[in-house]
């Protein structure tokens, strides 16, 4: 048994959520998902097969995010994991329901945009994603300026009045 570290490679502001589902119906029902959740929505998605031809399968709006996708998801070569790259302007927040929803999809390992490195087992068998480090340690305890200062950022985003 082999353990190694993958990072997810994308540009800095890119969001992006990783997860594991059960069957190759995931790729497309992950399309429509995300797009009867949010019109022009601009993503792209793969899906690492776990049996047969065990490919790479993928789709999406935007060829950007389509070859982040297929990169990344290639790096990982897990059984059943897939990923989903956001466009700029578009967020987690907006579709992670409407993607957990998706019959297949079994867990969501993570949706951000932070730096990400995701621990990967490989045996004789294949590979398997162990679970992801998502952005940094800790730093602090938060004080009432930072208190303020995250109500407030919430009200600019528009996500608490």
């Amino acid at each position: 048994m082999d353990l190694r570290s993958v990072r997810i490679e994308k540009p800095e502001e890119i969001n992006f959520i990783l997860g594991h589902s059960h069957f190759i119906k995931t790729i497309e029902d992950v399309h429509e998902a995300l797009v009867n959740c949010v019109p022009g929505i601009r993503f792209g998605v793969a899906f690492c097969e776990a049996s047969g031809p065990a490919l790479v399968r993928w789709s999406g709006t935007d060829e950007t995010m389509i070859e982040l996708a297929k990169k990344n998801a290639w790096a990982l070569s897990a059984g059943h994991t897939f990923i989903v790259f956001l466009g700029p302007g578009f967020y987690p927040i907006n579709v992670l329901k409407a993607v957990q929803n998706v019959a297949e999809v079994c867990r969501i390992y993570c949706a951000t945009a932070n730096p990400t490195e995701v621990i990967v087992v490989e045996t004789e068998q294949g590979r398997g994603i162990l679970g992801v480090v998502d952005g940094f340690k800790s730093k602090g305890i938060e004080g009432e300026e930072e208190i303020a200062a995250r109500k407030a950022m919430l009200r600019r985003f528009g996500y608490k009045m």
